[in-house]
């Protein structure tokens, strides 16, 4: 498989746990930073990213200054892959919806899902506040960072959602991978596997273990952590696709010494 020196493809690939810390959702991943707007009465959402599109798209143009609505709406369009027209929908909603913290925090992840970053940034900014931090979003603001190529910045953001949450796997996680791309491979597995010890940890951080013990040449090992509870056919696929960036990382390395390993052992959310 082809190599790709962007920092964003990496991210979105590895689904960076922020939730990419929900503790993305994100499995917590960056999906979930905004936490459940539906009411306890509402029926759960449809079962596909389509259908809960077609769902949610028409509750919206019922009622598009509805804030639940919206969110729902725009996550529906996200999971589809329909990015720029959930970044449409949610900034008419932060609009119509001033100050909606829940809001903000939705369309900023849009935002980072469509490459705005900085914008992003930004918006999660206003969607907490000093005195009353989210851990989730410090986390995802941590991956916006990592993104930017602001390594340092981002892990202080890491460090002070885990000040928050102890422990949490899916901050953890992303830390991990964090060091990753500055290529400091100990201390990237040091952490991953603070994250894997977790009663927690879901297979997405088990995966991302996989990934760097692999990259530092000990494929034996990463492939049995790979292999962890997977069906048969998915953990064949996983370890087929550790072998191919590993061995594509490896080709790779007189090439382009500073480029970020392309890492997708698990589709992007």
């Amino acid at each position: 498989m082809r190599q790709s020196s962007s920092i964003p493809r990496l991210l979105a690939s590895v689904a960076l746990t922020a939730l990419v810390a929900a503790g993305l959702g994100g499995c917590q991943t960056m999906s979930d930073v905004t936490g459940s707007l539906r009411s306890r009465a509402e029926p759960p959402p449809p079962a596909t990213p389509q259908r809960a599109v077609e769902v949610y798209g028409e509750r919206y143009r019922a009622n598009p200054k509805d804030a639940a609505i919206a969110v729902a709406y725009g996550q529906a369009l996200r999971d589809n892959g329909q990015r720029e027209q959930a970044v449409a929908v949610l900034e008419q909603a932060t609009l119509a919806n001033a100050g909606n913290k829940a809001v903000l925090a939705a369309y900023g992840r849009a935002l980072a899902d469509n490459g705005n970053f900085k914008l992003a940034f930004d918006v999660l900014s206003r969607a907490h506040s000093p005195d009353n931090p989210d851990w989730k979003l410090l986390s995802v603001q941590g991956t916006v960072l990592d993104q930017m190529g602001r390594h340092e910045e981002a892990r202080r953001y890491y460090d002070s959602a885990l000040k928050i949450v102890p422990g949490e796997p899916s901050v953890l996680s992303n830390l991990g991978l964090s060091y990753m791309l500055t290529r400091e491979l100990p201390k990237a597995e040091e952490v991953l596997r603070q994250a894997y010890g977790s009663q927690r940890a879901d297979a997405r951080v088990r995966q991302n273990l996989a990934l760097v013990v692999g990259l530092q040449g000990r494929f034996a090992e990463a492939e049995q952590i790979a292999r962890a509870d997977l069906p048969p056919d998915e953990a064949a696929a996983n370890v087929a696709y550790l072998k191919q960036m590993i061995q594509g990382q490896s080709q790779s390395k007189g090439k382009a010494r500073n480029a970020a390993p392309m890492a997708a052992l698990n589709p992007p959310d």
